[in-house]
């Protein structure tokens, strides 16, 4: 609301709401993620039973996805991010107060319904900015994401020196999420672009949409491969020195955030087409280097283009999808994630299973091609009419 006060054009008025949205969703989440070993600690939970735990999270967004998009066509995604913002912050500090497993999954439960109502709804405005622009700017929303993630690791890493306890620390993350909100929730788009009540809520997704879900899917599981598998890579097959495990996984996230702040004017000059072919092909080059030279400088080139690679991907797809002819935004939008966001839960067993049967550089392998896929899939979609 003091947003209007400012002598901006409301186009910049709205797209830094939208943006102050990306970055509460962004704090929150990597504000949990910096104090999951500490909660571990307190819980007494060994690493099966962390796994488990952490199922929690998944679960609540996939069962979501559904009644995001039905919530966004119904009510519109403003009032829905006002809600989600405040309910995703709020399930913080109940995390950080859990006193047993079964209630820190439950907490999760609900943590990832409202992470998921937020990403839909968020997205669906980003989509009206864009069309307040007439240019792609949907990477630069998760560019600054990315930043966030970046800060919340820090004030967790700084609250953690200081002896704070996580309760406390989320109390902090959610009062900053909910001035967030105060400031910013005036200047949210009160109508959504491209709402039709003539349009179906409840429809199959068309041909185009499932394309682009599969690009997300192959997106997403080279994401999961890297979140989740780049510093155990480091550590068991490229060997560096104890202190640089994890100069992998910084260079990749370092790539992936820039890379989405050049997204949205590389796809202008362009088109989101060659984009997504660009970056299929940067996805599987950067992995096969790591996988064919496991030495730390090539290794750490080649996670330095799997970063590049993945960084608009999603971003790009999302834009697509919100111009869907078929489904309003918001549905298209969980239609896509729907199936994208399987590859996270399909990425890490996936390459486990590989690995134990063969290695971690097979799997890895394995993934590397999904990047070929996604040129492909893009070849498929004309994004002109999407």
């Amino acid at each position: 609301m003091l947003l209007s006060k400012l002598s901006l054009p409301s186009r910049r008025l709205h797209r830094i709401a939208v943006g102050c949205f990306f970055f509460l969703a962004g704090l929150c989440f990597s504000s949990w993620a910096s104090r999951i070993p500490d909660i571990r600690l307190k819980l007494h939970l060994d690493n099966a039973a962390l796994g488990a735990v952490l199922l929690g999270l998944p679960a609540g967004l996939l069962t979501s996805l559904p009644l995001a998009g039905w919530l966004v066509a119904r009510f519109g995604s403003r009032p829905i991010a006002l809600f989600a913002a405040l309910l995703y912050a709020i399930t913080l500090p109940f995390l950080g107060l859990a006193g047993a497993a079964w209630q820190l999954v439950a907490c999760l439960f609900v943590f990832g319904m409202g992470g998921n109502l937020l990403n839909i709804s968020m997205n669906t405005q980003a989509i009206g900015t864009e069309a307040l622009y007439d240019r792609t700017i949907m990477a630069s929303y998760h560019g600054i994401w990315s930043l966030a993630g970046f800060s919340g690791a820090a004030i967790g890493t700084l609250f953690i020196r200081l002896g704070w306890l996580p309760w406390q620390h989320f109390i902090v993350i959610t009062s900053l999420a909910w001035l967030i909100v105060a400031v910013t929730s005036g200047q949210l788009l009160a109508q959504d672009v491209n709402a039709d009540e003539d349009r179906p809520i409840f429809a199959w997704p068309d041909r185009s949409l499932i394309n682009l879900g599969i690009i997300a899917f192959c997106s997403m599981i080279c994401e999961g491969a890297m979140f989740d598998w780049s510093g155990v890579y480091f550590q068991k097959v490229i060997q560096p020195p104890h202190g640089l495990v994890a100069i992998g996984y910084t260079a990749f996230m370092f790539t992936m955030a820039s890379g989405r702040f050049l997204g949205d004017w590389l796809a202008t000059k362009l088109g989101i087409k060659r984009i997504l072919q660009i970056s299929g092909t940067l996805t599987t080059t950067g992995l096969l280097t790591s996988i064919l030279f496991p030495w730390l400088f090539p290794a750490l080139a080649g996670f330095l283009l799997v970063g590049a690679g993945v960084s608009s991907v999603v971003p790009l797809v999302y834009s697509a999808a919100g111009r869907s002819k078929v489904l309003s935004p918001g549905v298209a939008l969980a239609a896509v994630s729907t199936i994208g966001y399987l590859g996270f839960l399909v990425g890490p067993p996936f390459i486990g299973f590989i690995a134990q049967a063969f290695n971690l550089r097979v799997s890895l392998g394995l993934i590397a091609l999904l990047g070929s896929v996604i040129v492909l899939m893009a070849s498929y979609i004309d994004f002109e009419q999407k």
